[in-house]
């Protein structure tokens, strides 16, 4: 029996984790069971517990659990350790000194592995040698391993765990739509595009009115989505095919969810630079408006009067919530909500058209519609040969970095830019292979939208009345402001003819008094004439007509 082994007291110590490092190491349940026989083999005398963890090695100060064996050790709990390999207990400078240090003072007396020992006594080139050859290898590890994650962006593949409503394709390598789960994602996009829902209220109706659960993996999952996730989903570009590491952005091959214009609205919904603020109250249009001197968002609160009668009534007043510190806003005034309602109303009026007027619109989009698909071939091709030429300019500066004509910080700076134009580029000739279509429809929903937006808002009630008028306020056009108590909005392109043509229409077709004609065909020749003469008048001068 080694007596002198017997003298000396060993902490076990186990680690594995799950980085490439470590694929091809022995399991901690097989290390410790090959240690213990190897310890009762060489008569070691083992400290319990064992000290086993799955961390990286990579970076000192990473284990808590080696942390705490090596102030054991320090402490003079044991003076011996024993362990797989001595790649296990280090694998960076840091760890390796400290280890190196104990072993050479003697507070470590001894550290065996499966292969061999090492002692104070013997030459420090074997220690040094084994330990640089870890680290080296890691070193070595991690630059193969970014070169291949790197590689893999540019390829247009996200890196590590797919999102909510994709999955990793095992085989492939890249990553698809979960078939489950892509559509209700996209569900949950689509309530928060209306303006109408918070994100916690999305992740209420995802949990509990559609049983959402995220995917089960064979650790965790199958579980309700959390209210990080929520956000996570409203704030990632992934979803409008933009992979953003590192600070750079790479255009993902994935199919994409969402355009970067309804990821544009959504960050604006959820608040200044796309963070999530959570709304406590429920009125119509909190978080829909801006103050045009500050930028913040407009905010509402009920106050309560006593009456001399002891009555209590309740006014409900808008006003600007001040939160920025850079600019300073003198937008103090209340405003009833009576009176914002009143001055939205005024400006759907603007864009209201009789009904009589709706289905013969709607008639004339289809002439309309051919000289768009016209305009889209034109547009396309100039797209898509400006892609070309970033794409070519893209090629060569990769060319010029390989000659080592640019150093890397020019080439990454340049390559970033070309990158996200090529991405804008790309999103645009998406955006025009579909737009005639998108243009049909969206013209229909303008002008039915002209018709019965006024009628809707007026007659809202309740809490569907609330969210009602918020989405009408928001169809007419960009982030309505409020400046001096005045409300403004940019309308949408597609409301611009009806605002500034419209009038002029209907003022002739009062003139004729068709309201006081039953319904014959004297009113219908009535409203046939001024139409018959709109149309000429649109003709004769093509740029009304857009």
């Amino acid at each position: 029996m080694n007596t002198k082994n017997q003298k000396i007291k060993y902490f076990l110590y186990a680690r594995k984790s799950s980085e490439s490092e470590d694929r091809q190491v022995q399991s901690l349940d097989d290390q410790t069971d090959r240690l213990e026989k190897l310890a009762h083999d060489l008569s070691l005398n083992i400290i319990k517990p064992f000290f086993v963890e799955s961390r990286s090695a990579l970076k000192p100060h990473n284990r808590p659990i080696f942390n705490e064996m090596m102030r054991r050790i320090k402490n003079g709990d044991a003076d011996g350790i024993l362990c797989w390999h001595l790649n296990r207990l280090t694998r960076n400078p840091t760890d390796t000194g400290t280890l190196g240090q104990f072993l050479q003072d003697g507070v470590i007396k001894s550290i065996q592995t499966i292969e061999g020992k090492f002692l104070p006594e013997d030459d420090v080139l074997t220690y040094n040698v084994v330990t640089a050859q870890a680290n080296q290898y890691s070193r070595n590890l991690s630059r193969d391993t970014k070169r291949g994650l790197l590689k893999k962006l540019n390829n247009g593949w996200q890196n590590g765990v797919a999102r909510f409503g994709y999955l990793n394709d095992k085989e492939s390598k890249i990553i698809i739509k979960d078939p489950e789960r892509f559509n209700l994602v996209r569900k949950m996009w689509d309530l928060m595009l209306t303006g109408n829902y918070t994100a916690p209220k999305i992740l209420d109706i995802a949990n509990n009115e559609w049983s959402f659960r995220t995917r089960k993996s064979k650790r965790m999952g199958g579980n309700p989505l959390s209210k990080s996730g929520i956000y996570k989903i409203f704030t990632s570009l992934f979803y409008a095919g933009i992979i953003e590491s590192g600070g750079l952005q790479y255009e993902g091959k994935h199919e994409r969810m969402i355009s970067l214009e309804e990821y544009d609205r959504v960050q604006m919904l959820l608040g200044r630079k796309g963070k999530p603020r959570p709304k406590k109250h429920e009125f119509a249009f909190t978080g829909s408006i801006r103050c045009g001197v500050c930028g913040c968002l407009y905010t509402a609160e009920t106050k309560k009067k006593l009456l001399k009668s002891g009555e209590i009534r309740e006014h409900t007043y808008y006003h600007c919530t001040r939160k920025t510190v850079k600019i300073k806003c003198d937008q103090r005034k209340n405003i009833p909500a009576d009176d914002l309602d009143l001055s939205i109303e005024k400006e759907i009026e603007k864009y209201t058209i009789l009904p009589e007027f709706l289905q013969w619109a709607l008639e004339g989009l289809s002439k309309k519609n051919d000289t768009e698909i016209e305009d889209r071939s034109k547009v396309y091709e100039m797209q898509h040969k400006t892609l070309v030429e970033t794409q070519n300019e893209l090629d060569e500066l990769t060319k010029m970095r390989y000659r080592q004509l640019i150093d890397d910080e020019t080439f990454i700076k340049e390559k970033n830019t070309l990158q996200i134009k090529i991405s804008q580029f790309k999103e645009n000739l998406r955006e025009t292979e579909t737009r005639a279509d998108k243009w049909l429809e969206l013209t229909e929903k303008t002008f039915n939208f002209a018709t019965y937006a006024r009628k809707a808002f007026l007659m809202a009630e309740g809490k569907q009345g609330l969210e009602l008028k918020k989405e009408i306020l928001m169809a007419i056009g960009k982030t309505p402001i409020i400046s001096d108590g005045k409300l403004i909005i940019e309308p949408n392109e597609w409301f611009i003819p009806i605002k500034n043509e419209y009038p002029a229409l209907e003022a002739e077709y009062s003139r004729l008094e068709p309201n006081e004609m039953p319904m014959n065909e004297a009113r219908t020749e009535a409203l046939t004439s001024v139409r018959t003469h709109w149309l000429r008048r649109r003709e004769s001068n093509p740029q009304q007509a857009g």
